[in-house]
């Protein structure tokens, strides 16, 4: 059965789809010394603390409809947080056609639709190389409903709340929902994409792979910045106190990190190290 945004389907019951979207992003730093990594970590921590992870997920919460019924929140030493939001339905009569459409999200305005036995969490991770000066922090968000409206509204909202170099984005469909003659459906909308729900704004900054499984309702989308200016990734200095060669150096070092995590694999391997 072939679903359009506008098409309203009688159900036997409650929608119990499960929509997981998964979004894990890395942010790509060079540190030289030992002190430039250590302020990094610092700044990331106090910049990704549970807190404002808290305010994010709260306004994901918002986004997709749902009520907080829970929060439970940690910063971890030395660095890291980690942020869990218990979520439950907004009953509404009808929700809005737009909460089926294959297109990007509200940045935050709400969007209201039946939603329950859900959950929100985020972990981060920050890390870095033990030679060549990059120094990594990764954030791990997973956004799980049961109901009509898709998470991937949020993915707008969550790209444009991190500072992103490459983004690896999962959407699958679970479980079966029936209609009132017991037909089941194993998926309530469209999807071509999860690009389609990243604004033209956004996805012009980034390379982009889909790896896509239609029948078994997997979507996955890798993104990398194709845009870029060392003085972003140098932490505490400008690209103009270093010679030529330095910022030929650092820039191959940070472009091989990007490229390893966006395809997932270790593609320069030692002979990078060894130029130090």
């Amino acid at each position: 059965m072939e679903l359009t945004p506008k098409q309203l389907i009688e159900l036997h019951g409650f929608n119990n789809l499960t929509k997981s979207l998964s979004f894990n992003m890395y942010d790509i730093c060079y540190t030289k010394t030992r002190e430039e990594r250590e302020a990094y970590l610092t700044y990331i921590d106090e910049q990704y603390n549970a807190e404002r992870l808290t305010k994010i997920l709260s306004k994901v919460t918002e986004i997709i409809g749902a009520h907080i019924l829970n929060i439970a929140q940690q910063d971890f030493e030395p660095q890291g947080a980690s942020v869990t939001l218990l979520v439950s339905e907004v009953p509404v009569d009808e929700s809005p056609n737009e909460a089926f459409e294959e297109s990007p999200g509200p940045i935050p305005s709400s969007v209201v639709a039946q939603l329950d036995k859900s959950h929100i969490t985020v972990h981060t991770y920050p890390e870095y190389h033990p030679d060549d000066g990059i120094s990594t922090f990764r954030a791990d968000i997973d956004v799980s409903t049961c109901g009509e409206i898709s998470p991937l509204k949020a993915l707008n909202y969550l790209i444009h709340s991190f500072e992103t170099d490459v983004m690896t984005i999962d959407y699958r469909v679970r479980g079966f929902t029936r209609d009132v003659s017991g037909y089941k459906l194993f998926i309530d909308h469209e999807i071509n994409s999860i690009q389609n729900y990243i604004p033209n704004g956004v996805k012009q900054y980034y390379d982009m792979i889909d790896v896509n499984v239609y029948q078994e309702n997997i979507f996955h989308t890798k993104c990398k910045l194709n845009q870029f200016d060392l003085d972003h990734y140098l932490f505490g200095y400008k690209k103009s106190t270093l010679s030529d060669s330095e910022q030929v150096e650092i820039e191959e070092k940070l472009r091989a990190e990007m490229d390893e995590i966006f395809y997932g694999k270790n593609m320069y391997g030692k002979e990078m190290a060894s130029k130090n």
